[in-house]
Parts: C-alpha cells; structure tokens; sequence
C-alpha cells in the first residue's frame, strides 16, 4: 500500500516539531513548509520571533526527522486576505481577528493548495483541537472537537473552516497536553523543546499594533471621555416587546453616546487604534479603578470609557450575525428561519464556554447568552459548540 503523503505546515515552533514527529511515527510521508507571510521587520519587536529565526529551526527539525523542506512564500496573499483586511476593519472601528482569517484563508487555502500540488493527501498543523469523521446519511462528516488541553484548545481559530478544508486536515497533538508535547520533543532531541511559545500576530510575530496600524492609519488627536456608571441608557426600563425577535434586536443593539453623556479626561491619538474592553494605552490617571474603553467613534474620533471592568457599558447577553458571515462547520445541523438551537459559545479565544441558545431569524442569526458577556466587539468572530465540538461561527455584526 502506497504511503499516505502529509504536508506540515513547520513553523519553527515546538508544536509544528511534534506533528511532524508524530506523524513520521505513524508512518506518513512527511513534508515540511515554512511559510514566510512577512518582510517587513519595522513594526515586529526586535529578536521577538523574526522569521529567520524560526524558518531555521524549522529546517533543522525537518534535518533532524529526516523529510523533505522548503520555505514558500505567502506574502503577497498574506498582505491582501489579512493586512489589507485588518486595516480596513480598524479604520471603521472594527476588531478583526486575524488567526482565524489566517487559517481559513492561508493556512487552509492557499498553503493546502500547494501542499495538494505537491501531490499530498493531508495538510497537518500544530494546533491543540481533534477531528473525528461519521458516516450521517450516507455521507461522511467530519467534526471538529476541542483540544484533549482545556488551557490550549485551539478549536476557536478554526471555526470558519469547511468540511473540505477538514477532510484534508490533520491535527496530530490534539490528544496532547502542551507538557506531553514539550516531552515528546525532549525525548526526540528536537532543538524546538524549550522554545517559548510565539505571541503576536499568526506568522507576523510580536508587533506594536498601533505603530502596525500607524502605517495605514493616520494619527489623529481626539478626546477620551468617561461615562458614568449611572448614565440614563443602563438604567432605563425595557419596552414591552411584541416577539421575541424584537426583544432580541432590542439586547443585540449597543448603546450610544454623545460627547455631552460624560465627561472630558483625556486625549488619544486616534480612535481606530482602540478596542472595546481595553484598558492600556489609555494614560489617564486619577480614577478610583481603571479605565476601559465600552465604545469607539471613529467618525468623531472620540474614544467613550467607564471606570472599573463592571461598569455597565462593557456587558450585554445578546449579538447579530448577518446571514453573509453565518458560516456552519456543520451543514448538516444548520438551522433555518424560526429554528433554535441551545448551544454553548464563546466570543474570543480562551474564553470559556458560556450557555446561549441560537435563533434563525430571517435576517440573520441571534445568539443570546445566559450570562452578559463583557466587550462584545463587532468584527470579532463568536463560535458556537455542541458537547465539544464545534458547529458553527460567524463576524459579529
């Protein structure tokens, strides 16, 4: 029997190592890729994960394990799917998140085409989630479960992949802890065993995301001002709702502010750099407790902020996803107009997973969750699970 052909997407660091280890093991035909997505070093944190750096022990593990290597370079897709995208969203006081872009857009499009030139059967990643594959009506599913590692499960920044990505993806340290990882690679004496995880951007490295976003995006001096905790809109009873729907569009809607709702304490030097739920970079002192930012206005350029991280303008319990940005993992369990769904979700990585129940709307989709939520952020991508596994994601409208 011929041997099953995987590309490794080997990124220098300890993960990617032990996949391409593991699957050596099992007895695949191995390759692996370093994928250069970035030349510019001006906006990446000196010695912080350059490229170089990585895309070396890359090739030193693909030396020590014995398989085929080579860099390719991503660049120019790289800087049109997710810089050009980040930009624009930041400009309208969006926050986009660009790990899961990256994977549905580089990782599992652009590079699996090349691993599928290279005449590959899989592309295989280091990432700490599971995919299993079941037979539902004579055809076969393929379901993404959370990482076996409740602190590294990874699962969230896939959530916009499609059953064809899936089929051809493996996930090998799924079953893994991150120290049963680091062991592993002791143990084959891979020069990645001790290395630090990277942080910062996927493939850019640490990079200052203000002075990042300072390349498109003009400075512009505007006003920080703060909210009180007992502003009219927080306190105000609801109106009786004639269905549910509108009791949900009701919640899903963000409050608004005007520059006479607070008062002026500071100023900041634009409010595209800013997102909802931030607390640094703000250098306003004499509060009691911190300052968060609960809401940009890009178009008066004033960055609203309540004092404490209760403060009323960070929660609500209910978002929209329009119908363009519902994306079902799971076609098969995808719910129409007037359907419902109890699920459990999330709205940023990490974050554990929080009770809600999905309603089909003909619009689009409301989750509403048991508890509030602090920072929902328009732009960011929710993710919504089913014992495990994950079904479904879409942009927060």
């Amino acid at each position: 029997m011929k041997m099953k052909r995987v590309v490794v997407g080997l990124s220098g660091g300890v993960d990617s190592s032990v996949t391409a280890y593991l699957l050596k093991e099992q007895g695949y035909e191995v390759i692996g890729l370093f994928m250069k997505n970035w030349h510019d070093d001006s906006v990446t944190i000196s010695n912080e994960c350059p490229w170089l750096e990585d895309s070396n022990d890359a090739m030193i593990v693909a030396e020590k394990l014995g398989v085929p290597f080579q860099v390719v370079d991503l660049s120019e897709q790289y800087k049109e799917r997710i810089v050009d995208y980040m930009f624009d969203e930041y400009s309208k006081g969006r926050t986009p998140n660009p790990d899961v872009l990256c994977n549905r857009e580089i990782k599992f499009d652009v590079f699996m085409d090349i691993a599928l030139q290279l005449g590959a059967d899989y592309v295989a990643t280091g990432h700490y989630c599971r995919k299993s594959e079941e037979e539902i009506d004579g055809k076969m599913i393929y379901k993404l479960l959370a990482g076996k590692d409740n602190n590294k499960d990874q699962s969230y920044f896939l959530c916009q992949l499609s059953q064809q990505q899936l089929a051809k993806a493996l996930f090998p340290i799924g079953e893994l802890t991150k120290p049963e990882v680091r062991e592993i690679a002791k143990k084959a004496d891979l020069i990645t065993a001790e290395k630090k995880d990277s942080q910062g951007l996927c493939f850019i490295g640490k990079v200052r995301l203000p002075e990042f976003l300072q390349q498109k995006l003009q400075p512009k001096d505007g006003k920080i001002v703060t909210i009180p905790s007992n502003f009219v809109q927080y306190t105000k009873p609801a109106p009786k709702f004639k269905n549910k729907e509108a009791a949900l569009n009701y919640f899903s809607t963000k409050f608004t502010y005007q520059k006479e709702d607070g008062k002026i304490v500071g100023k900041h030097q634009g409010a595209h750099y800013f997102t909802k739920g931030q607390r640094k970079g703000l250098n306003v002192g004499g509060t009691k407790e911190a300052l968060y930012v609960i809401e940009t206005d890009v178009k008066e350029n004033i960055i609203y902020t309540g004092e404490g991280k209760n403060h009323a303008g960070l929660y609500r319990n209910v978002l929209f996803v329009t119908n363009e940005e519902i994306h079902w993992i799971r076609e098969d369990l995808a719910l129409i107009s007037g359907e419902i769904m109890q699920v459990e979700a999330r709205i940023r990585y990490r974050q554990q997973l929080e009770k809600a129940m999905l309603y089909k709307v003909e619009s689009g989709l409301y989750v509403e969750f048991e508890n509030k939520q602090s920072a929902i952020q328009e732009g960011q991508f929710v993710a919504w699970y089913k014992n495990e596994e994950l079904i479904g994601s879409g942009v927060i409208a």
